[in-house]
Formats: C-alpha cells, sequence, structure tokens
C-alpha cells in the first residue's frame, strides 16, 4: 500500500510518499516562514492561502522524485488537528477530493500522532511501550505510548510550550522570526557563569511544564542588564540551560515513575542541540535508550503523515463523505490499532 500523506496544520506544507513495505519513497517540505517574518508570527490567512498555492505542485515534484504516477497511489492521509483551521481545511478538502478522484480511501491524521511516530520513519526505530517528550512551538507533553492509538499524557504545560517560550524570549532578544533556532545559535556564545535562570517547576512533584515566568525572567535581565551583544547571548545561553534542564528533569523523573526504558524526543524543540546533548546524557547515566526522528523529520512534515495513514488505513479505518478538521484534538480520543 502506498499512500500519500499532506500536512498543513500550521506554516509547512509538507508532502510525502510512504510505501508499507519499502518505507518512505519521496517527501518535500515547504516552509513559509520568510512570508510571516515582517509580521513576527503566524498570520492565519497568509498561511491558508500559500498552502493552497504550493500543495499540489509540491505533490507533483513528489511523485516525480518517487518515479509514480497518480494510479500508483493506494490512500491518502491528511492533517486532521490540530492546528489552524484554515490551513487544515486547505489539507483536508485537497486531500478527500483527491481520494474520491483517484478512488483511493482517505483517512484524517492527529498531527501530534504524527510527531510521537515519526522515529519510525527511521533504520532504528523504537519498540512499544515508549515514553515521548513531544516539544514543539505549540505542545510540551510528556506522553506514554503503548501503542498506536494507545497514548496517556503524564505531563502537560500548564502556559507557553517550550517552543513558544523560545520564540518570544527570541523576540525580547531582537533575533527576529522564527527565533527559537536563532536564540539556540546565539547561545552557543554565550557565558553560561553570567546570569542563572530559575528551573521552573523542578523542585515540585508531577510532571507538568511552565515556562510563561522565564520569559519574565529575561524581560526583567534585559531592562537590568540592557541588550549588548555579549548580554543578548548570555540571556539566550542562560534560558536555554534553564529549558533544558526542566525538560531534562522531567524526562528522568518520568522514566523513574514508569519504569520505562525507551525515550522518544518528537516536534521542532527535539531538533535543539543542547536538548539532545542533555537527554542522550540522562538515558546514558540511566541506561534508557533515545530515539529521535531525523532533523528534517522534527519539524511538521507530510512524511509522518503518511506513515500514520498508511497504519490507520492497513487497520481498515476509513473517512466518511463529510469533511471536518479538529482545531484542538485530544490524542486521548484516537482509536487504537
Amino acid at each position: 500500500m502506498r499512500i500519500l500523506g499532506i500536512e498543513t496544520s500550521c506554516d509547512e506544507t509538507g508532502i510525502a510518499i510512504y510505501d508499507a513495505h519499502a518505507g518512505l519513497l519521496a517527501h518535500s517540505t515547504y516552509t513559509q516562514t520568510a512570508i510571516h517574518a515582517e509580521f513576527g508570527g503566524v498570520v492565519p490567512e497568509l498561511a491558508s492561502r500559500d498552502h493552497v498555492r504550493k500543495a499540489v505542485p509540491l505533490i507533483e515534484e513528489v511523485l516525480k522524485k518517487a518515479q509514480l504516477t497518480r494510479q500508483a497511489i493506494d490512500g491518502v492521509a491528511y492533517t486532521k488537528g490540530p492546528g489552524l483551521v484554515g490551513a487544515l481545511l486547505v489539507g483536508a478538502m485537497l486531500g478527500r477530493t483527491l481520494g474520491f478522484a483517484w478512488g483511493v480511501p482517505t483517512i484524517g491524521v492527529h498531527h501530534l500522532e504524527g510527531h510521537l511516530l515519526a522515529p519510525f520513519l527511521e533504520p532504528e526505530a523504537p519498540s512499544f511501550p515508549f515514553l515521548a517528550l513531544l516539544v514543539s512551538g505549540g505542545h510540551t507533553e510528556l506522553v506514554k505510548v503503548e501503542g498506536i492509538g494507545r497514548y496517556e499524557t503524564l505531563g502537560d504545560t500548564l502556559d507557553d510550550a517550550a517552543g513558544e517560550a523560545f520564540d518570544k524570549t527570541a523576540k525580547l532578544l531582537e533575533l527576529g522570526y522564527p527565533g527559537g533556532a536563532a536564540l539556540a545559535k546565539l547561545a552557543e556564545r554565550g557565558r553560561p557563569e553570567r546570569f542563572h535562570f530559575p528551573r521552573p517547576m523542578i523542585d515540585r512533584p508531577g510532571l507538568d511544564f511552565s515556562f510563561s515566568g522565564l520569559k519574565t525572567f529575561a524581560m526583567q535581565t534585559v531592562k537590568q542588564h540592557g541588550l549588548d551583544d555579549q548580554t543578548k547571548a548570555d540571556i539566550a545561553c542562560a534560558f536555554q540551560e534553564a529549558v533544558v534542564e526542566a525538560l531534562t528533569v522531567k524526562c528522568r523523573r518520568a522514566l523513574q515513575e514508569t519504569g520505562l526504558q525507551r525515550l522518544v524526543i518528537a516536534g521542532g524543540v527535539g531538533a535543539n542541540t543542547a536538548l539532545r546533548h542533555a537527554l542522550g546524557e540522562m538515558c546514558k547515566k540511566r541506561g534508557a535508550a533515545l530515539y529521535f526522528p531525523r532533523l528534517e523529520f522534527c519539524t511538521d512534515n507530510g512524511a509522518m503523515i503518511a506513515y500514520v495513514g498508511c497504519q490507520r488505513l492497513l487497520a481498515g479505518e476509513r473517512e466518511g463523505l463529510s469533511v471536518e478538521v479538529y482545531p484542538r484534538w485530544p490524542l486521548s480520543e484516537l482509536k487504537a490499532i
């Protein structure tokens, strides 16, 4: 079974073809960073319009890369939620239209399930059960994964997600949009001994997160010390250290409480080098295995949607004639397969 995957949940248009036997055949992702940069954040209407412009050309590109025609596609998967409603509708309408025109089944995929299972696109994939740190611009969660559709959220963010806090602090440091990657690069030049930021909620029981206070602390530090180049780097370094330590402490605690020995990093912030290193060292000390997708599959992409869609279509799931998308969609509502 060969599945065409369509990802349009926010500001990346991702298209991929996944084969149940041969694996990932081809993929391509277009990012809208340049479009939204002048506004300092994603503009939903502009995001939707750009998905309309880019999705079909990307499908043609991916089919050409895979050396396939549309007749070789056995099903279509698209992101059904969560995400921006307009952007989701573009992908959903396109996916359902292609499925109808090509006479193949379609399936709406949960965006976060795609991230959780993205490591299965790699040669060395984890086995179930495992603990997943889902960390992105909109989500910071610890999830126990016992199988496809069998998810238990152990910890969630009470305010800003880690990626959101990165971007807001980067904006405070005048690094532009999106600022998370720029802040991480700037942090490499920072002096770790100059500032010490609080480690939110690590002294409390439980596995929940909170990052909005770090942004406030960074704002106060800027007011006190200004924004010369070295101070920017020092603040970036201290901020990143605080986020990474908070995430690492909660992951260690979750592994200990669950008894699991496999940890998956999923989502865009999973590309952060400092976080990967810290979690790698923690897992090494515990004798646990660490898994993460390649960098291009940490951010939103069609490959993870095609993979999940393939598994669910093989299990017999199908969409009806109506087109529905869910801007909010709890993982707990998914069916186990």
